[in-house]
């Protein structure tokens, strides 16, 4: 059997004594046969379509056009399966009063010594649970006090805030006149009398309240449970109650201030 190296000058032999033709020139030849027949990817047609593949891929990319393209072939699909339902988010940590504007956060025997006039406290809720003291220039000419009460029994407590009743007080008047010309649409005033004293029972979607301070000074103050308020002027004490409540509990609280 003869060696590899043998077959291979053998081979190579053999193609010294071949006549092997020229090589035929076939580029003239190619180029006459694909400009009569084009391949597909050269097509006009074929072109544009790889354009808009590419665009398509681009825009798609970016969220917002994605967004805007499905809202306009209307594809918004979305599939979401749960195990639990999810619960409210919980109230931020901290007093339940510190988010409402109420001034400085006390104690209930510092704001009594802090003012010159009497704090009273509605019975029917016991203690508060939080006192704040607003001192002017914030607050009328002798301060103001606000007693937060978080759950009672009866009243609903504000899902925002915690709160179910605030109880402000100021030393001040109602100008009558003036303070029915000040509460918006979709709100009711009614006057009332508790314990021999001037009130008005604000029902709807209050707002704002207007009084005159010790002094005399116009004072816009905030209705800050935006629900139901009672005011009474108690012999010059003016006494707010804000609560998610009914006219007869307001006026309840009212009664029992002391």
């Amino acid at each position: 059997m003869p060696e590899p190296m043998d077959v291979e000058r053998a081979l190579v032999g053999m193609a010294r004594d071949l006549d092997w033709p020229a090589t035929p020139d076939l580029r003239g030849v190619v180029r006459r046969r694909l400009a009569a027949h084009p391949p597909w990817y050269a097509s006009r047609w074929a072109l544009a379509a790889v354009a808009v593949l590419v665009i398509a891929a681009a825009l798609l990319a970016y969220t917002p056009t994605r967004t805007a393209i499905a809202d306009w072939v209307n594809l918004h699909t979305s599939i979401r399966r749960t195990t639990s339902v999810p619960t409210p988010s919980p109230l931020p940590p901290g007093p339940l009063g510190q988010r409402l504007g109420l001034g400085n956060q006390t104690t209930l025997a510092a704001a009594r010594s802090s003012v010159t006039w009497q704090v009273l406290l509605p019975g029917g809720l016991g203690a508060p649970d939080e006192v704040y003291l607003q001192n002017p220039p914030d607050g009328p000419t002798q301060s103001e006090v606000t007693l937060v009460y978080g759950a009672r029994p009866g009243i609903p407590v504000s899902g925002e805030t915690g709160v179910s009743v605030l109880v402000t007080e100021a030393r001040g008047s109602v100008n009558q006149n003036f303070f029915g010309k000040t509460v918006g649409p979709g709100t009711t005033i009614d006057p009332v009398v508790v314990n021999g004293h001037q009130g008005w029972w604000i029902s709807g979607q209050p707002h704002v309240f207007f009084f005159d301070d010790a002094s005399g000074n116009a004072r816009l103050e905030t209705l800050r449970l935006a629900t139901n308020t009672l005011i009474i002027d108690e012999d010059g004490t003016i006494v707010r109650i804000e609560g998610d409540m009914t006219r007869q509990q307001a006026l309840e609280l009212a009664a029992s201030l002391g």
